[in-house]
């Protein structure tokens, strides 16, 4: 076997058998985690809250998506656990061996922009403890945050450096610690909320499933077209995940349990924590006569300080688990691939740590002002078309055979070098399909009538994730074939 030094080292090489020791239980707390976070709760909540659909639709939405995702990250997750490698790699098949460090790093950069957007997430929730004892808030002081915001969000840096310095296995165990504890915490967040809204929770439950006037990025849409950017957006903001899922995968025993992991682990949490999210969200304007999406600005307003010790806990520690999960890993691994004789997954992941931090200050002063949805759906359409063009190129064209050897070899001989170890066939695929996709959030991109095609379908680029995925898939097989 021939292994370059441009492509191999051993953070990339092929996971062994021996250690392959993840089950399904461990994937269900890579999604438990994924789901928990605090940016993740504000999403569900703003979903039920502004698609103007009745409740009970936006469920079913939730609760598609959770399906769809689930297959989609089988798809993907297979290669990995047959093959033992992480999602960098298994990119090589599809866009050559030099070519893959192209998608290999957008994946990183939109992990690095999540990462410091979940680091300024988390440090909400140590702001939130800090203020609860000491009662000091403190005013903005530099790029919007307060002392106290800041001190939390060095706090929570630090805490994240020292978590992956450690190694994957106590990564591990504490995404094993923290998905259930996280549950047990919201629900006691659930009937605590319940309890002092009294016999009010349930009728404002209900005004939210009667569905209202929609606002935001639904405004415009048919009944029909909100519960397609439901789903969409939802899809969207795991497409991260959903894309580099060999990063995890490959340390699965087998496939049957990765796929026991995601089904109970997506579709499980989806339905357990939008409902928790729903009768929160319903008991807040019971309590407070408004609708607050963000959970800890809701945990401050109930005023009780056994509830915020527990709150904050619990949402940095899920927080914590989906930074680890979704955004230190994958671009750590990504930048391993560039230059493997140079980086290894500790050097990446401090690369990471550092413009994550960067990200996170600018999130209050800058990040915030495009809008949650847009953030979602822009990061979702520059990663789609890859996972179209790899999933097609693996399947249809590839019909699963893959040359394991030939991955981590660059010579112009080898299976997957193609021109110079770039499949320019697969990159002009990308190129196409994710102008269009990042143009269906952004119209005033695009040409030739499609800006003004997309700026009159509505949605806000809800769409943005299933229009790249799918155009990605068919331009690459049709390129491919001629």
């Amino acid at each position: 076997m021939s292994r370059s030094e441009r492509l191999y080292n051993s953070d990339l090489a092929p996971t062994p058998n021996e250690q392959k020791n993840w089950g399904w239980f461990e994937i269900f707390n890579v999604w438990a985690n994924d789901v928990q976070s605090l940016f993740g709760y504000t999403l569900a909540a703003s979903l039920f809250l502004y698609s103007g659909l009745n409740g009970w639709a936006v469920f079913a939405a939730l609760i598609l998506a959770g399906f769809f995702i689930c297959w989609l990250v089988n798809l993907s997750g297979k290669p990995s656990v047959q093959h033992g490698i992480p999602y960098p790699v298994f990119a090589r098949v599809s866009m050559g061996v030099f070519g893959a460090n192209f998608p290999a790093m957008a994946r990183g950069l939109v992990a690095m922009f999540w990462y410091g957007a979940q680091t300024y997430a988390a440090s909400t929730a140590v702001a939130l403890l800090i203020t609860g004892i000491t009662g000091i808030q403190g005013e903005a002081i530099f790029l919007g945050m307060s002392g106290v915001m800041w001190v939390s969000f060095i706090f929570v840096s630090a805490f994240q450096i020292y978590l992956f310095w450690q190694g994957v296995d106590l990564i591990k165990r504490f995404l094993n610690f923290a998905g259930p504890a996280v549950y047990a915490v919201m629900i006691v967040l659930m009937i605590a909320i319940w309890t002092q809204a009294g016999g009010g929770l349930l009728s404002e439950v209900g005004t939210v499933f009667s569905g209202g006037a929609r606002s935001g990025e639904f405004e415009g849409l048919g009944s029909f077209g909100a519960f397609v950017a439901v789903f969409s957006i939802m899809v969207g903001y795991f497409a991260a995940v959903v894309i580099n899922f060999g990063d995890f995968a490959r340390f699965v025993k087998n496939e049957e349990e990765m796929k026991k992991g995601n089904l109970w682990g997506l579709v499980g949490n989806v339905v357990f924590f939008s409902f928790i999210t729903l009768m929160i969200t319903g008991g807040t304007i019971a309590i407070f006569g408004e609708y607050i999406a963000e959970p800890t600005a809701m945990v401050a307003k109930v005023d009780n300080i056994l509830l915020t010790i527990i709150a904050a806990f619990a949402f940095f520690a899920a927080t914590v688990g989906i930074n680890m999960v979704a955004n230190f890993i994958p671009p750590a691994y990504d930048l391993a691939n560039l230059i493997p004789s140079k980086i290894n997954f500790r050097t990446g992941g401090l690369i990471t740590a550092g413009f994550g931090f960067i990200i996170g200050g600018l999130w209050v002063s800058v990040i915030t002002q495009m809008g949650l949805f847009p953030f979602v759906n822009t990061l979702g359409a520059i990663l789609a078309p890859v996972f179209g063009i790899m999933i097609a190129d693996y399947y249809i064209i590839k019909k699963q055979q893959l040359n394991v050897d030939a991955l981590f070899d660059d010579s112009p001989e080898s299976e997957y070098h193609y021109n110079g170890g770039f499949n320019r066939k697969a990159i002009i695929a990308w190129v196409i399909s994710g102008y269009i996709a990042v143009g269906s959030v952004w119209p005033n991109i695009l040409i030739l009538g499609l800006d003004d095609f997309f700026a009159n379908l509505g949605g806000g680029g809800g769409y943005a994730w299933i229009i790249g995925a799918s155009l990605g898939a068919l331009v690459h097989l049709g390129i491919s074939k001629r």
